[in-house]
């Protein structure tokens, strides 16, 4: 009976402990599955929010553009697997500056470092060599302008564009060329091809190829040429070259037809300092107004306003943002790389995009001839460019005070979301090569066509 009495009491307690263990896993498991269902909610609200969680800074514990401007910054970025990048089969020539832009920069003897705090600029170009030498010349002039790097883009190859840059000297210089553009392709896309329609061609009567835009016109390789150098550039600067592997700072962008003042180097470097602290909503740093026939205000404030086109700076955390819109830019029917940003781009990030930019511009837009209408088209633009910009005292030397408020534009002037486009930009096979610019740094081997 003892015996019994045990084993029915050693029974019973066994029995009683298998139900406290279940009494306490229940609790664990609903922590569990609550803690799962919390990180895949987050997860989810990570992808929808249109930012890659590669181009959040490390050790950053803002979510704002600005912050952080010098942490490292990821370079993971989240890409389509349904597309294939296919690039154009490159011509002798299209090889050959493809060589060049592997070049180290040129100077580096005579400007053996670049100091903490600098900026990279990066000026882009087409063909109108009357217009760079007077840029040329104004960064000559430009206060601080020997500490940055500055790279110059071409569109193509034009040797006399080549021979004015080979010419600088006043900084270290490198020079890329973009390998696709149309004017590198005579006879094979992207540049003209042999039964290509025309016009307002209708490919079924005609017997030609191409997809027309949104008013019925077909493809002009001069004309996609300015939105295919602007992408191209934006991705190889920022992912595809060894000056630029580690740079999470700024990077100012000025065209042909930009005059720099004096002071733009200094007031660039101040109003990056300046972002985080004055403007942390910010975006970028402009170096003049957004209207670019205004001189500014003249207040004795900064101002953030709409991103503008001129001298305009921004980091690596901002260019992730524009690259996870690869696909709208590429599918917006509007030639203009600027367009289609204030139109597709800036709108989809949800917030308004503010440049924060002193009350008195540090570089104007002169001349009077597009992009477009350079050498080689039938309406060709004459314009010499001459007497281009008068500088008074205030433009010389850096004129921005780091004690001044912020005077914030909220209402946002010219193009906006529900734009349709002027069109251009109709034709699947620019919107390809496109979106493949946006990969071609990202996957190992990018196919030919």
């Amino acid at each position: 009976m003892p015996a019994a009495t045990a084993s029915s009491s050693s029974s019973s307690y066994h029995h009683h402990h298998r139900a406290r263990l279940r009494f306490r896993a229940v609790p664990l498991i609903l922590v569990v599955v609550f803690t799962v269902f919390v990180v895949t909610e987050l997860l989810r609200a990570s992808s929808r929010s249109g930012l890659p969680g590669s181009a959040r800074r490390v050790g950053s514990s803002s979510s704002s553009p600005a912050s952080a401007n010098h942490s490292v910054a990821q370079r993971k970025i989240l890409l389509d697997p349904s597309f294939t990048p296919r690039l154009p089969r490159q011509t002798p020539l299209s090889l050959s500056l493809s060589e060049r832009n592997a070049l180290p920069p040129r100077n580096a003897d005579r400007f053996p470092s670049l100091p903490d705090g600098h900026l990279k600029i990066v000026l882009y170009v087409h063909n109108r060599p009357h217009y760079l030498r007077l840029v040329v010349d104004s960064l000559s002039r430009v206060e601080g302008i020997g500490e940055a790097l500055l790279i110059v883009s071409h569109d193509g190859y034009f040797p006399e564009m080549d021979k004015i840059v080979q010419g600088i000297d006043f900084c270290q210089v490198k020079q890329i060329f973009a390998p696709y553009s149309p004017h590198l392709f005579p006879d094979s896309f992207p540049g003209v091809t042999p039964g290509d329609c025309q016009s307002k061609d209708k490919a079924k009567e005609k017997g030609c190829q191409g997809d027309p835009d949104q008013y019925g016109n077909h493809r002009s390789p001069r004309i996609v040429s300015l939105k295919h150098h602007w992408w191209w550039m934006m991705n190889t600067v920022w992912d595809g070259m060894e000056e630029t592997g580690d740079f999470d700072g700024h990077i100012l962008f000025i065209e042909e037809d930009h005059y720099i003042f004096p002071n733009a180097y200094r007031n660039a470097q101040l109003l990056v300092d300046l972002k985080p602290k004055k403007c942390p909503q910010c975006y970028a740093v402009n170096l003049a107004p957004s209207d670019v026939k205004s001189k500014g205000e003249g207040w004795e404030s900064l101002v953030a306003e709409k991103m503008g086109n001129i001298g305009y700076a921004f980091n690596r955390t901002v260019w992730r943002k524009i690259h996870a819109k690869a696909k709208p830019f590429c599918a917006f029917d509007e030639y203009n790389w600027d367009i289609t940003m204030w139109a597709t781009v800036y709108p989809s990030f949800g917030t308004p995009v503010y440049s924060l930019r002193g009350p008195r511009r540090s570089a104007a837009h002169f001349g009077k001839c597009g992009l477009h209408q350079g050498q080689g088209s039938s309406n060709v633009c004459v314009d010499n460019g001459s007497g281009a910009v008068e500088l008074e005292g205030a433009d010389k030397v850096p004129n921005i005070k780091v004690d001044w408020p912020v005077r914030i534009i909220q209402r946002q002037e010219g193009y906006q979301a529900g734009f349709k486009g002027w069109g251009g930009w109709g034709d699947r096979r620019d919107r390809e090569l496109c979106l493949s610019f946006a990969y071609m740094y990202h996957v190992k081997d990018p196919s030919s066509t």
